[in-house]
């Protein structure tokens, strides 16, 4: 019989999560990485979306498992439940939406990153060095200062609300954190084509969505500075109290870009905090011929935008910029006991990520934003940005030379808007669906001038010019 000290050394043992068998561990873990090799290598083979058959849909209404299975049970379930039925923005052939399709380096990034399994809140170790240095570059490639501060986010949905946080703690003072709004009426004003994130922001931070203007855009979809203009001087005539100009560097409809430079002379004039919201335009400064097109952005005080998008990094990956490193830290930062900073050791390395945004846990998304743009450089992931665009035009000439296809929109960037010819609003989002049901070809639908168009988003660096004559079949092959 043990004694007592083996007894409880066993049980304290036996408590441990690690495999017993570390060996079939391994090669379930090398067999998953070939899977997933093999799945990425061969997608252009595969449907680009397959809709959950009622079965696999039914086997997710399955109660609590009180006993676990084994690893190897667990992974097949994956392969049949998960891996055909994701949202396919892998696939060089989905175009609906702005999503990036993912890397084989960034996968690997994501398994080490899980391997460490690094809380990236605060203190001081590597993972926060290599999220400062992601930040550093990401001011570079806006042309920001060296010194902005800055946070890795979930998503632009995110990094857009803590940027009408921090405008609103830069023109209300930190006392308003602790009393709240007050008597204070802020408004702000974004283009009528800006992100439900932003309205969103203004909803959740008190504000109220209403205080958001969303201002009339010109037929290119910027915002109408006359406008602007105008509603600014009645705002201020009402005794409200302006606080914030949103700028958008890709717009959701079709890619609009707006003014930069023009809103950032009248962010200076008007005393307004200027943001820019540039979810995938950002990343379009890494290329020298487009760079051009977003003209401005370096005088922003914030900009936010994804690296899971045009930098093909994998989800989530978004990113905030600030100019001022203390306002940003103002609008955030709180002292607790058991988050006292030291001089040294791990509690060492002010300002932590904490201080800077909403989240205390937060995972190590660094890693694979750095290890991509290590292992691509910033020349080779602009040319992908530039390689979409000149896709994109090139879909919207086929478009224009097609008898039985119109253009909805201008094409400023790498989203082509487009209807069929005789086809009612109803049988549009039909000939959608039908096409993404069929799994060949992934487009989505968007509402321009009241009326529904097909969108294109160029956004996969594995889209080739070969993929545009089958979506243009495809979608001749659905058109009823």
């Amino acid at each position: 019989m043990p004694d007592n000290a083996s007894a409880q050394s066993a049980s304290l043992r036996g408590q441990s999560l690690d495999p017993e068998n570390w060996g079939s561990l391994r090669a379930l873990g090398h067999r998953m990485l070939d899977d997933m090799f093999d799945s990425l290598e061969g997608l252009a083979g595969q449907p680009v979306w397959q809709k959950m058959p009622d079965a696999v849909r039914d086997a997710w209404a399955a109660d609590l498992p009180r006993e676990g299975a084994a690893p190897e049970d667990v992974y097949h379930r994956f392969q049949q439940l998960i891996a055909p039925y994701a949202v396919g923005n892998r696939h060089p052939r989905f175009l609906g939406w702005v999503h990036g399709g993912g890397t084989a380096t960034g996968m690997l990034a994501e398994m080490l990153s899980g391997a460490l399994n690094a809380n990236c809140g605060g203190r001081d170790h590597a993972p926060i060095m290599v999220e400062r240095q992601v930040i550093r570059w990401s001011a570079q490639m806006l042309g920001l200062p060296a010194n902005s501060s800055g946070l890795l986010l979930s998503g632009t949905s995110l990094a857009n609300f803590c940027a009408v946080l921090i405008s609103r703690s830069a023109c209300l003072g930190a006392q308003m954190r602790q009393d709240g709004l007050g008597a204070a009426k802020l408004v702000g004003y974004a283009s009528a084509g800006v992100h439900l994130c932003v309205a969103r922001g203004f909803d959740m931070t008190g504000i109220g969505a209403a205080a958001l203007r969303l201002i009339p855009t010109d037929d290119r979809g910027r915002m109408r500075l006359d406008m602007l203009q105008e509603t600014l001087a009645e705002d201020r005539a009402q005794g409200l109290q302006p606080f914030l100009l949103v700028g958008t560097a890709g717009g959701v409809d079709f890619g609009a870009i707006d003014d930069l430079s023009a809103l950032a002379e009248i962010a200076a004039q008007q005393n307004l905090w200027f943001h820019v919201d540039a979810a995938f335009g950002a990343n379009a400064m890494l290329s020298a011929a487009l760079r051009p097109r977003f003209a401005g952005i370096e005088r922003a005080d914030s900009v936010a935008f994804d690296f899971h998008k045009w930098a093909q990094v994998p989800y989530d990956a978004g990113c905030i910029l600030v100019r001022d490193g203390e306002a940003h830290r103002a609008a955030f930062a709180r002292n607790a006991s058991y988050l006292a900073r030291a001089a040294r050791g791990l509690s060492a390395g002010e300002p932590w990520p904490v201080d800077l945004g909403p989240e205390l846990s937060r995972g190590f998304r660094a890693l694979k934003i750095w290890m991509t743009i290590a292992t691509y450089g910033a020349d080779r992931l602009g040319a992908v940005t530039e390689h979409c665009v000149g896709l994109a035009e090139h879909f919207a000439a086929m478009v224009v030379q097609s008898p039985d296809l119109e253009m909805a929109a201008p094409v400023p960037l790498n989203i082509v808007c487009f209807r069929v010819c005789g086809l009612d609003d109803h049988q549009h989002t039909d000939l959608a669906a039908d096409m993404q049901e069929a799994g060949q070809v992934v487009l989505s639908t968007t509402m321009l001038d009241g009326r529904v168009a097909l969108r294109a988003a160029f956004v996969n660096h594995r889209t080739t010019e070969d993929d545009l004559p089958i979506i243009l079949s495809a979608i001749r092959s659905a058109i009823p």
